[in-house]
């Protein structure tokens, strides 16, 4: 059912972790989310096993990529990655 890779901002918004796909560009071009340690670009291809950081303001989300989907319900969205720290 998966894809092997998807883009980060719209991983960011299947999976839930960013509500809407222009939030997530935004923070992506504000330098808020990095993928294994390195500042990425929107167009970034979000592969398993990578580790997504973003900053909310003063809190830093980190969860490692467990599956990639092109559409994912509520309910499957949390399944799509593992928090971590």
């Amino acid at each position: 059912m998966g894809v092997n890779e998807l883009r980060l901002d719209k991983y960011l918004k299947v999976s839930r972790l960013i509500k809407r796909r222009t939030v997530a560009n935004e923070a992506c071009d504000g330098e808020r989310v990095s993928v294994n340690g390195r500042q990425v670009k929107a167009s970034y291809q979000v592969k398993l096993g990578d580790v997504i950081e973003i900053a909310f303001g003063n809190r830093t989300l980190k969860v490692e990529v467990t599956q990639i989907s092109e559409t994912a319900g509520k309910a499957d969205a949390p399944a799509m990655y593992r928090e971590i720290e």
